[in-house]
């Protein structure tokens, strides 16, 4: 099964997530959505199995820059799916898709125990 791996090229924890992930031989596209952007139905999918508090990562630079009011109009899944296809940076990276679950964030131990239940 084909698992994508979205986030920025550039960020460390994509890159560990990557690293990790070619040398686990599990095979993924990356998805870089500052390039290539993301599409509502994409996130739409996300948001049915992570909570918008989860995604919407409000410790990153993108967040901070926000104004407060933006930030204030950010109060539930509808509003944290506009801000984040407008501000994909936002997004709490890396987010891991396939096999219909979705993973966001990265550490190895997170990793090893999702791939035990992983769909091959």
């Amino acid at each position: 099964m084909k698992k994508t791996l979205y986030g920025i090229p550039n960020c460390d924890t994509v890159k560990k997530a990557r690293t990790w992930l070619a040398d686990n031989g599990q095979e993924f596209d990356f998805h870089d959505f500052k390039k290539q952007g993301l599409d509502r139905a994409t996130v739409a999918r996300w948001l049915e199995q992570i909570d918008w508090e989860t995604l919407v990562n409000r410790k990153g630079t993108t967040w901070r820059k926000l104004t407060d009011e933006r930030r204030a109009q950010v109060v539930d899944k509808a509003s944290a799916l506009d801000l984040m296809l407008e501000n994909p940076s936002v997004i709490k990276r890396p987010v891991l898709e396939g096999g219909g679950r979705v993973s966001v964030g990265f550490s190895a131990d997170q990793y090893e125990h999702l791939f035990g239940d992983w769909p091959a």
